[in-house]
Formats: C-alpha cells, sequence, structure tokens
C-alpha cells in the first residue's frame, strides 16, 4: 500500500495560482496578514504531521477500533499521542476567533489543512473537525461569559466538542426529538434524552468533551421551532477553567458501523445533565446551522481527502503491476505483460478519478473563499452575494464531492481487480470510510432536496443566476484562451443546458411538487458538473498561461478529459429530468 502523500504541489496551484487566494485575504477586514508565504509554510507544516504522525495510525485504527467498557471510550492505539502533537502544533485553533486564543485563520486556507487531515486519517479527523465546528457555533451565538471560559481550551485541543442531534426515532425531522431541558434557579438547564450516532462524544483523548446538544423546553412550539441549543460539558468547569464534577451523562454504547471505526460513534444519554443555553431560546436549529454549513463543506472535503489516498494507490499498483500486453503492442517487451497503466480502461479509471479529485479541490476553495468573503467582507452588497453564492453551493460541496469522491474510491479499488477486495492493498477500507460522507451532515438526498426547493425553486432561480453570470462573464474575459484549449463551447453549452432545465423545473414544480423531489438529484449533479466544468477551464487557462511544465501540461490535459468524457453526463441527467415525476409516482404502495 502506498504512503499518503499531501498534494501539496496541486494546493499550492489552486490556492495562489488559480484562484489567487493571498488577493482576496488582502481584500478583507482581519484577513491582511495572512499573505502566500504565511500560508504555504502553514500547509507545508501540516502536512508534515498528517504525513508522518496522523497517516500510519490510519490502518490499524480500522483494525482496532474503539473500546467501550462500563461507559468510559478508549482510542485506538496512537490516537492520544497523535492528538497531543496535534495540538501542541495550534492546528485545532487554526481557523479560530483570536480573540480568544485562535489563529484566525481564512476558511480557504483552513480547508486545505483540513483536506490533508481528512485524508491521513479520516477516523481521527473527524474529532478536531467537530470541535472545531463546535466552537463556530459557540463564538457565533455563545454568551461572552461562555465563549470566555470554553473557547481557549478548545481551540487549544485541551477540551473537545461534539453536537448531539440525532436521536432512535428522529434523523432527519429533528422537529420530532424529545431531549427536554427543564430550567433551572440559577439559570442552567438539566437535559434529558438520548442521543445517537454522536461521533466523538466519549473518549481518553481530551480531559473535557463539551457537547452541543438540541433539546426543547417544557413549554417550546411543536416542530423546528421549539428546538432550543445547549452547551452541556463532560466535567463542569470553575470559572477559573479547572475541572469540576462530573456531568450526569454517559456513553450507553458504541455504534458497529460499515467504515470510520477508529472513530467513536456514541450512544448518549443524558440523565438530567447540566446545561447552559447558546443563543436564544427556540432559535437552536439556526444556532446549529452556523455550525453545520461549515460542517457540510467539510464533510466533501473528507470524501475528497480519502479518495485522494485511493487515487495515489491505485496509480502506484498500476505502475507495478503487469497483466496483458498494451493493445498497441508490448511496451515493456522483456517482461512478460505491460502495467496496468497502458491499458485505456485503467486510464479511464485513473483518470476519472482524479479529475473529480481535482476538480472537487478547486470547487471546496471556490466555496470556502465565499465563506471568507461572507464572514469577513465591509461591503454589505458583497456579504450578500456571498451569502447567496454560499446557500447555493454548501449542498453542491457536501454532496456531489461526497459522491464523485465515492464513486472515485470505486473506480480505484477496481484498478486493482481482485486485490481490491481484500485487505491487504487497502483500498476497501476506503470504500468503507467515504461511504458515509453520503449520509452524515444531512444525507445526499436532503443536501439535493434543500437546492432544489429552497435554494432554487423558492428563490425562483436568482441565486444560480447570480453564479451563471459569473461563469458568462468568466467565459467572456477569457474567451481566446478557452477557444485555444477547446473548452469554449462545451463550457458555454453546459452553462445554457443548466439554465434552461432550471427554469423548466421551476415551472413544473408550481404545477406538481413532486417534481422537486423526484428532480433533486438528478438537478445538484448537473449543477455539480457544470461547477466542475467551471473550475476546470479556470485551471486550464491558469495552466496554458504558465511556463511549460510536466505539472501544468497534466491539468490541461485533465481538464480536456474532464470535459470530452465526465460533463457530457449532463445530457443524460437533463433527458431524465425533462420527464417530471410521473413515471416515479404512479406504483401504488403495495406494489413496491
Amino acid at each position: 500500500m502506498a504512503d499518503y502523500r499531501v498534494p501539496l504541489q496541486d494546493m499550492r496551484f489552486v490556492l495562489f495560482d488559480v484562484l489567487q487566494s493571498p488577493r482576496l485575504w488582502q481584500s478583507l477586514k482581519g484577513l491582511g496578514e495572512v499573505d502566500a508565504d504565511t500560508a504555504a509554510a502553514v500547509i507545508e507544516e501540516a502536512a508534515k504531521i498528517c504525513e508522518q504522525v496522523i497517516a500510519p495510525l490510519n490502518r490499524e485504527a480500522d483494525e482496532v477500533g474503539c473500546q467501550w467498557a462500563d461507559g468510559e471510550v478508549t482510542s485506538p492505539p496512537g490516537f492520544r499521542e497523535a492528538y497531543q502533537v496535534f495540538n501542541e502544533g495550534g492546528w485545532g485553533g487554526l481557523g479560530g476567533n483570536s480573540a480568544y486564543g485562535g489563529m484566525g485563520m481564512p476558511k480557504s486556507l483552513v480547508s486545505a489543512v483540513e483536506e490533508m487531515l481528512q485524508g491521513a486519517c479520516m477516523s481521527f479527523g473527524l474529532a478536531p473537525m467537530l470541535t472545531a465546528g463546535a466552537c463556530l457555533a459557540l463564538d457565533a451565538h455563545g454568551s461572552d461569559q461562555l465563549k470566555a471560559l470554553y473557547l481557549p481550551k478548545m481551540y487549544s485541543g485541551e477540551w473537545s466538542g461534539s453536537m448531539d442531534l440525532t436521536e432512535p426515532h428522529a434523523g432527519t425531522d429533528l422537529g420530532m426529538i424529545r431531549t427536554r431541558a427543564e430550567p433551572q434557579a440559577d439559570g442552567s438547564y438539566r437535559v434529558n434524552g438520548t442521543k445517537i450516532f454522536i461521533t466523538w462524544g466519549e473518549h481518553d483523548m481530551a480531559e473535557n468533551i463539551i457537547h452541543l446538544v438540541l433539546a426543547k423546553l417544557p413549554d417550546a412550539p411543536a416542530g423546528t421551532r421549539g428546538i432550543s441549543l445547549f452547551l452541556v460539558p463532560k466535567f463542569i468547569p470553575a470559572a477559573d477553567g479547572s475541572l469540576g464534577a462530573r456531568n450526569a451523562f454517559s456513553c450507553g454504547a458504541l455504534e458497529k458501523k460499515m467504515g470510520i471505526k477508529g472513530s467513536a460513534t456514541c450512544v448518549m444519554n443524558f440523565d438530567g445533565a447540566q446545561g447552559w443555553l447558546v443563543g436564544e431560546v427556540n432559535q437552536g436549529l439556526a444556532c446549529m446551522f452556523t455550525m453545520m454549513n461549515y460542517e457540510r463543506v467539510v464533510v466533501g472535503i473528507q470524501a475528497l481527502g480519502t479518495a485522494q489516498w485511493a487515487y495515489q494507490n491505485a496509480v502506484a499498483y498500476a505502475r507495478e503491476r503487469v497483466q496483458s500486453r498494451s493493445p498497441t503492442g508490448p511496451q515493456n517487451p522483456e517482461q512478460e505483460a505491460d502495467p496496468l497503466l497502458v491499458h485505456p480502461d485503467v486510464r479511464r479509471m485513473l483518470l476519472t478519478a482524479k479529475a473529480y479529485n481535482e476538480g472537487g479541490r478547486a470547487f471546496y476553495v471556490y466555496v470556502a473563499q465565499w465563506l471568507d468573503t461572507a464572514k469577513y467582507t465591509d461591503d454589505a452588497d458583497l456579504r450578500t452575494r456571498a451569502q447567496n453564492r454560499v446557500a447555493l453551493l454548501t449542498p453542491v460541496a457536501k454532496a456531489f464531492i461526497s459522491d464523485t469522491a465515492f464513486e472515485s474510491a470505486v473506480a480505484c479499488q477496481q484498478v486493482f481487480g481482485g486485490h481490491g477486495y481484500i485487505r491487504e492493498w487497502g483500498q476497501e477500507q476506503f470504500v468503507r470510510d467515504i461511504r458515509i460522507t453520503q449520509i452524515y451532515e444531512g444525507t445526499n438526498g436532503i443536501q439535493a432536496m434543500d437546492l432544489m426547493g429552497r435554494k432554487t425553486v423558492a428563490a425562483d432561480g436568482a441565486l444560480l443566476a447570480e453564479y451563471l453570470t459569473e461563469i458568462r462573464d468568466f467565459i467572456t474575459a477569457d474567451a481566446t484562451a478557452l477557444a485555444q484549449l477547446s473548452l469554449a463551447d462545451s463550457l458555454n453549452a453546459a452553462v445554457n443546458t443548466l439554465d434552461d432545465i432550471t427554469r423548466d423545473l421551476i415551472a413544473r414544480a408550481a404545477i406538481n411538487p413532486c417534481d422537486i423531489g423526484a428532480a433533486a438529484v438528478e438537478y445538484l449533479h448537473v449543477l455539480g458538473h457544470v461547477s466542475y466544468a467551471y473550475l476546470w477551464a479556470k485551471m486550464a487557462c491558469t495552466a496554458k498561461a504558465g511556463e511549460a511544465s510536466v505539472f501544468l501540461d497534466s491539468k490541461i490535459k485533465t481538464a480536456q478529459f474532464y470535459f470530452a468524457h465526465l460533463l457530457p453526463r449532463i445530457e443524460g441527467l437533463t433527458a431524465s429530468l425533462k420527464q417530471g415525476s410521473g413515471t416515479l409516482m404512479a406504483l401504488a404502495d403495495e406494489q413496491f
């Protein structure tokens, strides 16, 4: 199995050359001190830890997993030590508020570090990911007292974070939750209920675990309007941060899972646990979504990071494994067969993974730049535009990146033939681990429904129109380079196809509401493919303008492969979208 290597050259290319992140940072209040040299040093140092300390844990963590005994959870071998190394470097607070000990780095830089962390070991990476997300929600909505007490310890990694949403009877439909919070005379609350699927809800890596728990007050309105958010620590701290009594909740069990076996997925039982309100009463879902918008982008990044290692592994195998002869004749006559890499179908699988992985990397940085703009700009109109772009593309960043990363990992497993199905080569773990990214943080079907229903139909296509204007402006500005690369006509046609099918779907949804759900996933994939085409076109134009090199030549050729073989998938998707929901809804219930 090939060792994991952070794709630093590609990260630098996307961050600095294609999307020119330092120029954006200089224009935003609070990010002016972050320049290209600082960013390069950050990703290079992070790469060392991910490659040398965290990636070597991935295989054994999958084999051993977490262990539960009497409510206590033991992390896999090496996790505690790696967690200490990671936090000693300040990586847990990389994007945190500097007023409370964070480093205040932009999301577009942090996202690159998140990819390498998740790519090195997704099970391990989930712990700092959830802590960072909890910090975001607390920083945005918590009281000054809560922030001063909890954020410095969470940024340092001394305390970790977890979010507690799902209940046995309530998955996506959070309005059905039964966890209750009873107000107390001292201003705190007593929380009672059971939560499931709580990642790193219990472990031995940090001295305290801070849970953000969704619950309802006794007199709360029905449904999602009655949800509040509560901070519930494992150990109740004193005002100086020293740990006091153990709180009244425990881990009842660990889930037995298909993948990410090195992470603790917990059943959490709250038995009158003491907690504190975060944000306003009955506004818990809005508070949680502050975190979830970021987390959903990171879920896509998780999948891509893992698919990147699967690709590296498959390329190494395809170069070494000899099987059959090239269609054009023996390439290595001195051997009994040629390497797998000479075969067109093997190249198809590897190029599909390469095109989706590198396209996804550019796309997540692009989305992260809009997150940075929305957070830091002083320009009210630009902030609105940034918020609109984030709203439109967050479901795509979560769902399309994870869907294509899963496809990439399966393709890379297929390169190995039968060896890809057994434990020895590691490919089957990548497939199992990525699979969860299509499910948690809102299934990809839910993401698609959000995109189709709230972000497209309800907005009458306005959010998409802004985005398509940007792409069309790029096509006009770079017309000569795009024509020379033979990409202009295809990109323009894809944009028009997306525009036309959007107008058609909005019109049909007004007549038949089932058409929204019927179209959602396929529509998200059309938008995803067009978005990747946009970013691949930008990468190809940047590569063409640069000094000739093997790396830049590979960018141009991979872009042309994407346009020739993957972008045309939108034609089949739009043909299906035009059919409406009739055949989907035609069967009676008893016919299934």
